[in-house]
């Protein structure tokens, strides 16, 4: 199993060992020992499971106060998986990092807390599953536009089908009020 750091601090890519043979395959898709000794929190306490069709965006999303990290894989397709800092005062602030997550490749990305999530479906369409470190709480999430120039992420996809709730997404500097805040990691 290969844990590659990001360019953006505490993000992770995860190449699972994977197993395979005339039956078929196997992988370990979390060890908590082996997430915890490189930085990847062993405590999630929800999954979530999405199907969606090719160029379908969902995202950018985040918490304010209840920050979730995710761990986030591909069981059917492919997606154009982004973690954007949001946390202000960040050095990487308003940086963003994106990476390809497919059934056929098995990596897995971490987005830990502080970070706005989102993706879109390059294949026919796709399942994504992925685990938080705090409950989603409705009333806390906010919705980042998915095209705010300000960030500047080149997707895949020029014309995707969002949600109500993402088509109405503000840009990032009409929230900075409201995002969290930059806490140097404790070393």
């Amino acid at each position: 199993m290969k844990f590659l750091p990001g360019k953006l601090e505490g993000v992770v890519l995860i190449e699972p060992d994977v197993f395979r043979d005339d039956r078929g395959f196997f992988l370990e898709s979390f060890h908590a020992r082996k997430y915890r000794e490189l930085g990847i929190p062993d405590t999630f306490v929800q999954d979530n499971h999405s199907r969606s069709r090719q160029q379908t965006l969902r995202g950018l999303h985040t918490q304010l106060t209840k920050l979730q990290g995710k761990l986030v894989r591909v069981t059917r397709g492919e997606i154009f998986d982004v973690a954007v800092d949001v946390r202000r005062g960040s050095p990487t602030f308003g940086q963003w990092e994106g990476v390809s997550l497919s059934s056929d490749n098995f990596h897995q990305l971490y987005i830990p807390p502080g970070f706005a999530h989102g993706f879109c479906v390059v294949s026919d369409d796709a399942e994504v599953e992925y685990k938080c470190t705090e409950f989603y709480e409705p009333g806390d999430e906010i919705a980042i536009r998915w095209n705010d120039p300000t960030i500047g992420i080149v997707w895949p996809v020029k014309e995707p089908f969002l949600s109500e709730k993402d088509k109405a997404a503000l840009g990032l500097q009409n929230l900075m009020e409201r995002l969290p805040s930059y806490q140097k990691a404790q070393s």
